[in-house]
């Protein structure tokens, strides 16, 4: 069983960026706690990080994993064509935020990608990567 983690723009920057909304948390950290819930688990964790919009589409179009994440960063707000890549997919699929996009300025409290998403979980940190890992293992283990 593999779950695929996405990370969008910008994610590689972690511990860099606004650390009201961020944490301090590098990325290198952030990949390190996914793969050691997988570890725990038994499950096979892919993190794949791009900035680059056709890369992300790519990576879900290959449909090589059972459960997937996605942080799409900034895409959230306007990437119809990640939206529509998303909903071809037929797996569990949450999106999570590590900021709390609705507490945010405008243009961040929408979302193209939710909608085509079982979820999203946003404004818990990482815990929020961890928690939509969760969900996906447990969906995947009820089929």
């Amino acid at each position: 069983m593999m779950i695929l983690v996405i990370n969008g723009p910008n994610m590689n920057m972690l511990g860099k960026r606004d650390k009201k909304h961020y944490g301090d948390m590098t990325y290198q950290e952030l990949v390190s706690k996914i793969k050691s819930w997988g570890v725990e688990r038994g499950v096979d964790i892919e993190v794949f990080q791009s900035n680059h919009e056709g890369e992300i589409v790519d990576r879900i179009q290959k449909m090589d994993y059972e459960g997937l994440i996605i942080n799409p960063g900034a895409f959230t707000h306007y990437s119809y064509s990640i939206r529509d890549a998303l909903e071809i997919v037929q797996v569990p699929k949450v999106e999570v935020h590590i900021s709390n996009i609705y507490a945010r300025e405008e243009f961040r409290k929408r979302s193209v990608i939710a909608p085509v998403c079982d979820g999203q979980i946003s404004g818990l940190g990482f815990l929020s990567y961890i928690l939509a890992l969760e969900y996906v293992l447990c969906k995947l283990q009820i089929k």
